[in-house]
């Protein structure tokens, strides 16, 4: 059994989509991060870094995963599904996922941050993320030309991008004219297994709370 703890944030969505997907049990703790609850020594002692998500693999010594990406490596590779088995398959699903944490899900972070929650508008700073989100749909949308998914078969690659890109209108952030990543995201959310895994944790507030809740973390 696992223990996830999340809270409704791409990130969150990550972990417990894979978990769905992998049809892995497991138990749900949603932190409120607003209180702090992620800064807690006992969070602490499972994820040094003080964010979500985090899981302890209870069936394996009371093991502690934390960042998401990581999280999801370690699920596939136990259950031996949404990762290829081949050496270049599997560097290419690989390149992916690390697409998403270095590139995609920290320019689209930034942009949320200087789009919807920093005390001061600075149009210059949020048009460089939007740009700079925008280029990097694009270089999804080409790798998507003609292929179904991202790597091969549909993997935690195409699961970690999705969860990001599908919050683009939050931040601003057009996909007008990317008929690939449209076709490619509609596919993604259409999956019974997506559709549980956006439900745990519950979705986000109201748009009014969560950028309180942001505010409230960025002071």
């Amino acid at each position: 059994m696992i223990d996830l703890y999340t809270a409704p944030t791409p990130n969150g969505y990550k972990a417990s989509i894979t978990l769905e997907e992998l049809e892995i049990p497991y138990d749900l703790h949603v932190l409120d991060l607003a209180s702090g609850s992620q800064k807690q020594p006992w969070f602490l002692a499972i994820n040094p870094n003080g964010r979500i998500p985090a899981i302890v693999d209870r069936g394996n010594g009371d093991f502690a995963v934390f960042e998401s990406g990581a999280i999801m490596l370690y699920l596939a590779e136990k259950a031996g599904r949404l990762m290829p088995a081949d050496e270049k398959e599997r560097s290419r699903a690989l390149q992916w996922l690390m697409f998403q944490m270095g590139g995609l899900g920290p320019m689209m972070g930034q942009a949320n941050v200087f789009t919807r929650y920093f005390p001061e508008q600075i149009p210059s700073v949020i048009e460089r993320y939007r740009r700079e989100g925008r280029r990097l749909f694009e270089v999804l949308d080409r790798q998507l030309a003609g292929n179904e998914w991202l790597a091969g078969d549909y993997s935690i690659a195409d699961i970690a991008n999705f969860a990001w890109v599908r919050i683009h209108e939050w931040p601003g952030i057009p996909i007008d004219g990317l008929g690939n990543l449209k076709r490619w995201m509609d596919s993604i959310a259409a999956r019974p297994a997506v559709q549980r895994g956006l439900e745990a944790p519950p979705r986000a507030p109201e748009p009014e709370k969560i950028v309180e809740t942001a505010r409230r973390m960025l002071a």
